[in-house]
């Protein structure tokens, strides 16, 4: 009985005995997990900070130094002093033990001068103005922000004008949406209006358009708005061509008449010249009866003004028909002409409309990118982001740059550069009918 009594004893001792070694096996393994999350550590001064000393009783002591890129600064009775690496309490304690015993000759407002003992206790040191944190991403604006202790990253994305959903510069997105709407219907009317233009012209040059009627309706505006184009343009196309018909047709009238005119003036010419040789020769029998004596000197004279009257309305109905040839052929010069100016003119009047066309066709296209831009913004607002956006801290290291992931509620340090990506949401909605 003592035997298994002992046995038993024996048992539960070293029952006992595992259960405290799991014990503490579990304490250790605790202990371990908790020294994986240090404590947070004292700042450290890096060059960029701003650093004010002072001693209590010597207000002409009191500066503001930066850390130069060398880590060292520069300060009275110090002169140049390595702090790059340092705790604020380092720091405080490395400048008090320099400036320990310094003796500073202070000057009175009567001009005397008194030595006074600089105590420890007296000098302070402290960080007045911290490295700046940088902000990248989908913010609206990205860059440089004024570090605060106990900065978090929720503070300083409020600071940097808060999410920039797609990168989308833009106060509203739904009234953007409105405005680009507007814009993007108003570009499709001049796209019609222009489209129906160079049909127009290239109709009026006999060309092949390879549009009709029902091509030019087939955009989308209203209904109403596209007839009124297309109707418009037939109109002023009918009435060009009837223009252009009785320029012609006054043209070619104008020649008949010339040619009837020129053909009475012909006659009356021929007539004029037998008149004139009639009154020439009259003069010439005139002067030989006048020569025998036959004949006065009065009947002479009559003769000869007889003669000069006959010879001026023959230069006068020579002139006139010339005149009259001159004016046919200046019309047949401008009904020449006139198929050949039209044509020049409609021609550089279809090369403008073609390129204005192109220039509609791709403010079309860009507008309507935006719009697509805008319409998933609007949407994405509608609905929320759809996922926490992705965030990381770059800091600098003790083996170089540490990337870390973060939250809206990570704090930061001077000196970290912020990235923000916003993560679309896949469930966004189809925007193909846009294009």
């Amino acid at each position: 009985m003592r035997s298994a009594f002992e046995a038993s004893l024996a048992a539960g001792g070293a029952q006992l005995l595992g259960r405290r070694r799991d014990a503490a096996a579990l304490l250790i393994a605790v202990a371990l997990t908790c020294s994986i999350a240090p404590a947070k550590a004292d700042y450290l001064l890096h060059p960029g900070d701003i650093l004010e000393i002072s001693v209590a009783r010597l207000p002409e002591l009191k500066h503001r130094v930066p850390v130069q890129l060398d880590g060292t600064i520069s300060f009275p009775l110090l002169g140049t002093m390595a702090v790059a690496g340092m705790s604020t309490a380092d720091l405080q304690a490395k400048v008090q033990a320099t400036l320990a015993a310094k003796v500073f000759r202070q000057r009175t407002p009567d001009g005397r001068e008194n030595s006074v003992t600089i105590d420890p206790d007296e000098v302070t040191a402290t960080i007045v103005e911290y490295r700046p944190i940088y902000v990248n991403g989908d913010v609206a604006r990205p860059g440089q922000q004024v570090f605060r202790p106990l900065m978090t990253v929720r503070q300083v994305i409020a600071l940097s004008g808060g999410y920039d959903v797609m990168r989308l510069r833009m106060n509203n997105p739904v009234l953007e949406t409105a405005d680009l709407r507007g814009e993007y219907e108003a570009l499709w009317t001049e796209y019609a209006r222009a489209q129906a233009h160079v049909w127009r012209l290239k109709q009026e040059l006999g060309q092949e358009s390879g549009l009709d009627r029902a091509s030019l309706l087939d955009v989308p505006v209203a209904r109403s708005t596209a007839l009124d184009i297309v109707n418009g343009e037939a109109e002023q196309l009918q009435a060009r061509l009837a223009d252009q018909q009785a320029e012609k047709k006054f043209l070619q009238r104008a020649i008949v008449q010339a040619d009837d005119q020129i053909r009475v003036l012909s006659e009356q010419q021929k007539t004029e010249e037998q008149a004139n040789q009639a009154d020439t020769e009259e003069l010439e029998r005139a002067k030989e009866l006048f020569n025998r004596g036959n004949l006065t000197n009065l009947r002479v004279s009559d003769a000869r003004r007889a003669m000069l009257l006959s010879s001026t309305r023959k230069l006068q109905t020579t002139a006139q028909l010339m005149q009259t040839k001159r004016q046919r052929d200046d019309f047949l010069r401008q009904i020449e002409r006139l198929d050949g100016q039209r044509k020049s003119d409609t021609l550089r009047e279809l090369q403008d409309a073609i390129v204005t066309l192109s220039k509609i066709r791709f403010k079309l296209q860009s507008t309507g990118e935006k719009l697509q831009y805008a319409a998933l913004a609007k949407s994405q607002l509608a609905r929320g982001l759809g996922n926490e956006p992705s965030i990381t801290i770059l800091r600098n290291g003790s083996n170089g740059i540490d990337h870390l992931v973060a939250n809206e509620e990570s704090e930061l340090q001077p000196g970290d550069v912020v990235e923000v990506a916003l993560r679309e949401d896949n469930s966004g909605a189809d925007l193909s009918s846009l294009r």
